[in-house]
């Protein structure tokens, strides 16, 4: 019986490929480090245009920009927040941001003082903080005693777990 070497090297080396493909899989879709994953979080208060270069004119929704005049400061920032996460609301997910306790009476005197204005707010996420954008605009509708910000973002849900994700891990090294 004569085999042939050259056709056994051939399959050999295929499977051996293969199994190379299978094992090692693809590893790009997720964070090489996700404790080392930071992200940036900015609350700007909606205002109304008044000639001086305090404010910023941004476009707020990527489908459908809406123009909105903020100040350029912002009034709330990642080193307030205390925890994040992705929650599950009806017709699909938002952002949950509870404030410590400077960040909630910051965010106390913000939505009592201005009910009826917008929070526009600024993300930098993803690894090595490269995609930054606008991500919501809610209106104020009441004053929030707690320090819960809830609102939908305009990100897809991996990007908002990787904000959440990135808020928590900069809460946790402020918190040391």
């Amino acid at each position: 019986m004569k085999t042939r070497w050259e056709r056994f090297n051939i399959y050999l080396l295929l499977a051996a490929a293969v199994a190379a493909v299978v094992l090692c899989g693809c590893q790009s879709a997720a964070p090489s480090k996700p404790g080392k994953l930071l992200a940036v979080l900015r609350l700007h208060l909606e205002t109304t245009p008044d000639g001086t270069n305090t404010l910023n004119h941004i476009p707020v929704y990527r489908l459908n920009p809406v123009q909105i005049c903020a100040q350029k400061h912002a009034f709330l920032d990642e080193g307030h927040v205390a925890e994040a996460k992705v929650i599950e609301v009806v017709g699909g997910f938002a952002l949950w941001i509870k404030f410590n306790s400077a960040g909630t009476a910051l965010f106390e005197e913000y939505t009592t003082a201005n009910r009826g204005r917008r929070i526009a707010v600024f993300s930098q996420f993803g690894e090595r903080i490269k995609d930054s954008r606008w991500l919501a605009a809610p209106i104020i509708s009441r004053r929030v005693t707690d320090g819960i910000f809830t609102f939908t973002p305009d990100a897809t849900r991996s990007e908002a777990e990787e904000i959440a994700l990135g808020l928590n891990n900069v809460a946790r090294k402020v918190q040391k």
